[in-house]
């Protein structure tokens, strides 16, 4: 059988499984269809392009699961957290990047790695034979998408993915907004001050919510419906489950002092978070919408300090697909109709960038130790990759499978622990001690010692 690991498509999780399948000593072909084959979200051909957000959330790796998530994927040598490390931005607790050079930094490692090619094509049909992972995306082209949905069924899995829009800095009005991270957090001056923060009182948050109500969106075709991962919800969406959902969500006006206005509480505050490291873009933090464009510039602009803003991109919307993991895929995330294809990344039920490149890891690692002729140990329930990937090949209920972030609800309890929000710092530090020992001790069983 060929030795060679060939990967469609060159995301999050096909860039990360293809480090760690190179470095294990196997031959690897990406296969990615951009920029021969373009989507609409999707500006350029580089790999590891970030399309909704330029935030792989907490970084925080003692009171957070993704946070743990990146320790685990650091101490693997995971090469998306070491390229977001290269090409950070100050995002108080947040690691969020630059994400043209940090896609750019992506691809220049892998291809230059002696062991991996990148081909640009695309595939429209699951391969017969080999060793193959499929790590599309919520983005599958849409012959691989027909071949998929009738080898697994899956016509029906799917939900839909909003963008947030990405505004030129020097179109905001500095003398209205300010610099802040909520309650001041973070260990540099840097961090303290990096989110854009627009106030508004209740009479604007009034009439905001109403146009954002009346503003035309993007209407559904036939046989769609609007199904939503709560993650990702547009801004529309949550106005729509009412009036104050947006004020204790992404507008909550906690955490923060106007220093235009220091006696005055904002009724609510829209946050923009630094999107590159120029600092010339800015994008609106969990705004992501499915209002036409027009309606979106006039909504937008009614933000205080957004009034003449000019938008590097506006939001948009997309179907994602994925697999119902727990009844198509094993232990070892292979398809068990055709256990030479592997599936990592969105595809299988996981939500997020740091959650599909985890899946990544694991699904080169496990495939590379195959065509090596090697086993790998079970991957410890304990760690934050292990609950994601029992989860997806068998933990959850099959009859309501639908994306998930990483969370400790994942985990196995820990006895000795209080519950409740009183118990919950001991509780976390717990899970997030116990899952470091696991992952350190896994690794250790091939030889790896953990990267600092």
């Amino acid at each position: 059988m060929d030795k060679v690991l060939h990967i469609i498509g060159g995301g999050m999780a096909g860039s990360e499984a293809a480090w760690q399948a190179a470095n294990m000593g196997v031959n690897v072909v990406i296969h990615e269809m951009r920029p021969k084959v373009k989507t609409f979200a999707h500006r350029t051909g580089d790999l590891a392009e970030m399309v909704c957000s330029n935030s792989f959330r907490s970084d925080d790796d003692e009171q957070n699961a993704v946070g743990l998530l990146h320790w685990e994927m650091r101490a693997a040598g995971g090469l998306i957290m070491a390229m977001a490390h290269e090409n950070r931005l100050p995002a108080g607790g947040a690691l969020a990047v630059d994400r043209d050079r940090f896609a750019q930094s992506v691809t220049a490692r892998l291809l230059d790695h002696p062991r991996i090619t990148v081909q640009h094509d695309e595939i429209t049909q699951l391969p017969e034979s080999g060793h193959w992972i499929i790590a599309t995306g919520p983005l599958t082209s849409e012959g691989l998408g027909r071949a998929i949905a009738a080898e697994t069924g899956t016509e029906a899995l799917a939900f839909f993915d909003a963008i947030a829009p990405i505004v030129y800095h020097e179109s905001i009005d500095m003398s209205r907004a300010w610099m802040q991270s909520r309650y001041d957090k973070g260990e540099t001056e840097a961090e303290r001050t990096a989110y854009l923060n627009c106030p508004m009182d209740r009479d604007q948050y009034e009439a905001f919510i109403d146009a954002l109500l009346a503003a035309d969106k993007t209407e559904f075709h036939d046989g769609e419906t609007a199904g939503y991962f709560d993650g990702c919800l547009p801004i529309e969406v949550m106005a729509e489950r009412g009036r104050e959902t947006l004020r204790h969500g992404p507008m909550k006006p906690v955490g923060l002092t106007n220093p235009h206005a220091p006696d005055v509480k904002p009724h609510a505050v829209v946050q923009l978070r630094r999107d590159n490291a120029l600092g010339t873009l800015y994008n609106i933090v969990g705004f992501q919408t499915k209002m036409k464009y027009g309606a979106q510039t006039a909504v937008f602009k009614m933000i205080p300090g957004l009034e003449n803003a000019q938008f590097a991109r506006l939001g948009g919307i997309h179907r994602n697909t994925f697999l119902n993991s727990p009844t198509l895929l094993d232990a070892q995330m292979r398809l068990r109709s055709r256990p030479h294809i592997r599936f990592a990344g969105q595809i299988t039920g996981v939500e997020g960038y740091v959650e599909s490149a985890a899946m990544g890891l694991l699904a080169g690692r496990l495939a590379a130790a195959e065509i090596l002729g090697q086993t790998l140990p079970p991957v410890p329930q304990d760690s934050a990759m292990g609950a994601l990937i029992h989860h997806i090949s068998g933990g959850a209920e099959a009859k309501t499978f639908q994306p998930m972030n990483v969370n400790f609800g994942l985990f196995r309890p820990i006895d000795g622990f209080k519950g409740g929000r009183r118990g919950r710092m001991d509780r976390y530090k717990g899970y997030t001690d116990r899952a470091k020992a696991a992952w350190g001790e896994w690794l250790a069983d091939q030889n790896m010692s953990i990267a600092s």
